[in-house]
């Protein structure tokens, strides 16, 4: 048993001293900073991410199997492993919000590739599609122009009687409307208790006030403006959104 009991502590022993190893190593890669679309209001005053700032490492060739691990692409997980990867500030990546998720992932490809970026667009006037590079270096951040409460939380008025705080720090992916709102909202009138917010949701809010309140949360999302201006082929300018795709960093 003792035999046993020493493996395992060196064992332990090894492992501490080879993370602390990588950890070295890796503190020497050159490192940057990123200014987060949310400003960093969405996190609370304690929150590392308060300042609106972000660290993280270069990309190195070891990283790039990240990207083409399997089981991280079949489970959609492969960018937030690299992020885990990279990023050199002490959070957790489940803490962070998809847009600004969105804008590490730019900064690290322009990063490791640099900023060109192919992509496929259709002209609105000929419907056929373009071929046209894009400069990521261009992309801006859109205006977040909400007051946050000292949780990174906001405030919105259902009516004269009825006021609520919401957060955007919540999961993303397919989900319905009701779970939605039960993972936006986190304050009725003070309440914070979740099963009275959901049967607020179940019994008193109605469809009609619900929606305009995602319609609110929605136009007043932080993010990155993800438009671009393109030359269609008679030499006119239009401008529309482009797909980011699995590809960003394979050209």
């Amino acid at each position: 048993m003792t035999q046993m009991t020493n493996r395992l502590q060196d064992q332990k022993i090894i492992e501490i001293a080879k993370q602390q190893f990588e950890q070295t190593k890796k503190n020497k890669l050159p490192v940057t900073i990123v200014d987060l679309p949310s400003n960093g209001k969405v996190y609370p005053e304690e929150h590392p991410l308060h300042s609106g700032t972000i660290e993280m490492r270069y990309m190195t060739a070891y990283d790039e199997d990240i990207l083409t691990d399997v089981s991280y692409i079949k489970n959609g997980v492969v960018f937030d492993k690299l992020l885990e990867s990279i990023i050199t500030t002490q959070i957790s990546i489940s803490d962070i919000i998809e847009a600004d998720k969105d804008a590490l992932i730019i900064a690290a490809r322009i990063n490791a590739y640099g900023s060109e970026y192919p992509v496929t667009v259709t002209d609105p006037v000929t419907n056929k599609p373009i071929d046209a590079v894009i400069d990521l270096h261009k992309l801006t951040a859109k205006p977040f122009t909400l007051t946050p409460d000292e949780n990174g939380e906001f405030s919105y008025e259902i009516n004269s009687e009825t006021q609520i705080k919401f957060t955007y720090r919540i999961k993303s992916g397919d989900t319905t409307i009701s779970k939605f709102l039960l993972d936006s909202i986190t304050e009725i009138n003070g309440n914070r208790s979740s099963s009275d917010i959901e049967s607020f949701i179940r019994y008193e809010f109605l469809a009609g006030p619900a929606k305009k309140f995602r319609q609110y949360i929605s136009d007043n999302a932080p993010g990155l403006n993800m438009t671009y201006d393109f030359e269609g082929d008679d030499g006119s300018t239009f401008n529309t959104r482009f797909p980011i795709g699995a590809d960003l960093f394979w050209f």
